[in-house]
């Protein structure tokens, strides 16, 4: 089974990937995490790693590419990260969404800070990717059209999405999932 699951910081992306993992026995190939360990190796904010990735795009298009790679030589995995559902030609494609002050209320509780300072930090690194990701790929990332569930996790907690997906997944009719 090849399974993507996207969405913007503070989404629940990360957690629901987690537990759809444990329970289909699957590895997890998360973008955010490998994004967030280089702007730790550069010594960098994320807000400052993402403004060095609009210069160089070659840090994105690495991230990207060895998720394309992974997707179409391996099955059995999660492809978690805001453009996995783009990378993967063939996959169940889901998308996890929420409010930017119920992202942003997440983020502050699991990272500290302050909710404006974090509101500022998510907003702009929002929207350098989104012009990083239209520049590169040509993808309009609030573009919902290529997933096959979107889910609002304001609505249900980790555990209710998780269900939601393996209703999905166990329901599937796709030849590949």
């Amino acid at each position: 089974m090849l399974l993507t699951i996207s969405g913007l910081p503070g989404s629940g992306t990360t957690t629901v990937s987690r537990l759809i993992s444990e329970k289909y026995n699957l590895e997890m190939i998360s973008a955010g995490e490998v994004f967030r360990s280089l702007a730790k190796e550069y010594g960098m904010t994320l807000a400052e790693f993402g403004a060095l990735a609009e210069s160089d795009e070659s840090i994105d298009i690495k991230i990207d590419e060895r998720q394309k790679e992974i997707s179409n030589t391996r099955d059995d995995i999660i492809l978690e990260g805001r453009l996995a559902g783009h990378m993967a030609e063939k996959a169940l494609k889901v998308w996890i969404k929420a409010s930017v002050d119920v992202r942003v209320q997440r983020i502050v509780s699991r990272e500290g800070s302050s909710f404006k300072d974090k509101l500022d930090e998510t907003i702009e690194r929002e929207a350098s990717e989104a012009v990083r990701y239209r520049t590169i790929y040509g993808i309009d990332i609030s573009d919902f059209s290529i997933y096959d569930l979107v889910v609002d996790s304001e609505n249900w907690n980790q555990f209710q999405i998780a269900n939601i997906i393996s209703c999905a997944i166990d329901n599937c009719s796709y030849s590949n999932v």
